[in-house]
């Protein structure tokens, strides 16, 4: 559904809610433009047909309309949704930085998830999920033959062990965290600068998984995390030596 609908849809629900009486497409329409939406009568007549066959709204004839349990249940989705983006907008800010600290705290969040999550893609991971792995990791070897850029392909691993894992909250986290498209490049760009590779940390993860050994699965996970943050730590330590 786009944006704008959306939108359109929560507004109309929150005001009969709010009325807790039938409102009608005029009354609707100007209560929408005190709201900030301008939103015709007719336009609003048609919104409210498409939410009364998605049984969000009830129609009592001449009277208007009113919010039926479904449009309250639908609401209350709305606003939990707003709440998450809200919340997770602030945090997604935190990873908007390049400082030391904050890079290690954001990967020993990462340490903290992706140890279960490999853990469980040892014991879930399909035979195609598997496959899906292995390609990544061979196209990540191929770039980093060729001296290009991994970052594209350290996403796609680790969320590729996330889905494996079959975990929804775990992965969910993780979204969370990775959101910051810029953090795998500063990540990547640390480790050339030190002599590290992301993809013999990911090998190790991927044979684990591939032997159904959630140990070993958590185990490299962790020694591959830890890895990053050592580099983390020695390029600022290199950096703090030249000035």
């Amino acid at each position: 559904m786009p944006a704008e609908r959306e939108k359109q849809e929560f507004e109309i629900l929150s005001i009969l809610e709010e009325a807790g009486e039938p409102l009608g497409s005029g009354q609707l329409s100007q209560l929408l433009n005190e709201r900030g939406l301008e939103v015709s009568e007719a336009t609003v007549g048609r919104i409210l047909s498409e939410m009364d066959r998605k049984q969000l709204t009830i129609k009592l004839g001449f009277q208007g309309r009113v919010i039926s349990a479904g449009g309250r249940d639908k609401l209350q989705e709305f606003r939990s949704a707003r709440h998450r983006q809200k919340y997770g907008n602030r945090f997604i800010e935190t990873l908007k930085t390049k400082k030391k600290e904050d890079l290690i705290d954001i990967l020993v969040a990462r340490r903290a998830i992706e140890r279960e999550l490999a853990r469980l893609a040892a014991l879930h991971a399909t035979d195609m999920e598997i496959s899906l792995l292995e390609a990544v990791l061979r196209e990540q070897e191929q770039y980093t033959a060729q001296k290009q850029m991994t970052a594209e392909q350290d996403v796609r691993f680790h969320r590729l062990v996330a889905i494996a894992a079959k975990n929804r909250v775990l992965a969910a986290a993780l979204d969370l965290i990775r959101h910051d498209g810029q953090l795998s490049p500063i990540l990547e760009y640390i480790r050339t600068q030190v002599g590290g590779k992301l993809a013999v940390g990911h090998g190790k993860v991927l044979k684990a998984i591939k032997e159904r050994d959630p140990d070993e699965a958590e185990r490299a996970m962790m020694e591959h995390i830890e890895s990053l943050i050592a580099d983390v730590q020695k390029y600022w330590s290199s950096q703090e030596d030249n000035i």
